[in-house]
């Protein structure tokens, strides 16, 4: 059984996805770089990683995280 929660969507805005996304694709390429022992590119990848938290901050601060004023949530 399952129940709707009424949260106010915790992590789901496009600053949220857009800095999570960023990340995946870093911590791809670090692993599969990592794997193939190219050190300059795994570190390239934590440097996307790092970029990614702040494309992530600067979104929020820009409206478009939760609550902000740019964010519109979809009903479900």
């Amino acid at each position: 059984m399952s129940t709707e929660s009424v949260e106010p969507g915790h992590g789901h805005s496009p600053a949220a996805w857009t800095a999570v996304i960023i990340m995946l694709v870093a911590f791809t390429v670090g692993a599969v770089a990592f794997y193939f022992d190219a050190p300059i590119v795994v570190w390239a990848a934590a440097g996307l990683a790092i970029i990614g938290l702040i494309v992530g901050w600067a979104m929020k601060k820009a409206g478009y995280g939760v609550g902000g004023t740019k964010y519109q949530p979809k009903g479900h």
